[in-house]
């Protein structure tokens, strides 16, 4: 039998009824929020499949170029989730019985209530009262509680720096409607307004109003109304939701109620174990760089032995040379003294026969 994560979430609270006093931490978190806080609202039946809103969103936040261009459209040839490359990621989803297929665009749908930042027993996770969920990297201690947490599956971790991970994740663009420089990217981007931007109440009236113009367009439902106690990002669509990949069985409960009381009694050694995983990681790597620093050791004492043997080799090859040629040497000038001995004999004995012969004449 296999268990589902939002399952073992309800299991943990069911658990911790039982087990309240066993721990302290402190999880449980005031998230009413700001009734004028701001939203999102897509239109499923408006989305195109054009990637622009994933250009847009990875030129706003600088993040790395995908390894395919965002004009290759192959990416839908499988279902994506985001990552900590990407905030937001479009797929493609073939409905049965209809003609064309069906685009939506995925992201962190910033709840109402996040059972991200609940999970969160440093509180890193928070509710903004202008809407987004951010994260604060100076109090996350990298327990990865809030990948469990989501329902959406969202939240990813960027290892670049492993011992202090990031949390990526959409943040509506939060720092710049604040600055009053704008919507958020992928709004501004979207070519066919298949994502409004604005304020919840004013979001939900204009999807209720889409609907009720259209009911044989629209299914009568806006997703994210009431789901897990409601989310910053709402959803109408022509088709099921759940022919586009959105989870129905969420109920309309808020996530943190079930995570909570479980939280509750989650003992004070969860606070200290991403601190001894850093410390054995810490260690792991001085022992890295100690067998590290004995390879280049043992290569660079190699290169030596080699660089040694090699000179000691030379030396001896040009000792043998020099011995070879002063051999050389002293053979040929043997032979020189030997010859002018030799010419000189003769120009002796020449000499001599020349005196006879005059003699002779005389």
């Amino acid at each position: 039998m296999t268990v589902s994560r939002r399952g073992f979430l309800k299991g943990l609270a069911a658990g911790g009824a039982v087990l309240a006093g066993a721990g302290t931490a402190d999880a449980e978190a005031d998230f009413h929020g700001n009734p004028d806080r701001f939203g999102m609202l897509t239109d499923v039946s408006k989305c195109i499949g054009c990637r622009s809103c994933e250009k847009g969103c990875n030129a706003q936040h600088e993040l790395p170029k995908p390894d395919e261009p965002f004009e290759d459209l192959s990416v839908f040839d499988e279902k994506r989730r985001p990552t900590a490359k990407a905030y937001t990621v479009v797929n493609r989803y073939d409905v049965k019985g209809a003609v064309e297929p069906a685009f939506r665009k995925q992201q962190c749908n910033h709840c109402n209530e996040p059972a991200c930042a609940s999970a969160c027993f440093v509180r890193a996770l928070y509710k903004t009262d202008e809407g987004p969920v951010l994260w604060d990297k100076d109090l996350c201690v990298g327990c990865r509680y809030c990948l469990v947490a989501c329902p959406f599956y969202v939240p990813a971790y960027e290892y670049d720096d492993p011992i202090t991970p990031r949390v990526m994740k959409c943040t509506m663009c939060h720092a710049k409607f604040t600055q009053g420089k704008g919507a958020p990217a992928c709004a501004e981007s979207c070519p066919t307004e298949a994502i409004t931007f604005g304020k919840l109440s004013d979001l939900l009236a204009l999807a209720r109003d889409r609907i009720r113009k259209n009911p044989d367009r629209y299914v009568d439902h806006i997703y994210g109304q009431h789901e897990i106690g409601g989310t910053g990002w709402l959803y109408i669509s022509h088709v099921p939701f759940e022919e586009v990949g959105l989870p129905m069985d969420l109920g309309s409960k808020a996530y943190p109620e079930y995570t909570k009381s479980a939280l509750g009694w989650i003992p004070n050694i969860v606070v200290l174990w991403p601190v001894l995983l850093g410390g054995v990681y810490a260690l792991a790597r001085r022992r890295d760089k100690l067998d590290a620093k004995s390879k280049r050791e043992a290569v660079s004492s190699a290169v030596d032995n080699a660089i040694a043997e090699t000179q000691e080799a030379a030396d001896k090859a040009k000792a043998t040379a020099l011995k070879k040629a002063g051999k050389k040497a002293d053979r040929e000038k043997a032979a020189a003294v030997k010859k002018a001995v030799a010419e000189a004999l003769e120009a002796e004995r020449s000499k001599g026969e020349d005196a006879s012969e005059e003699g002779d004449s005389k």
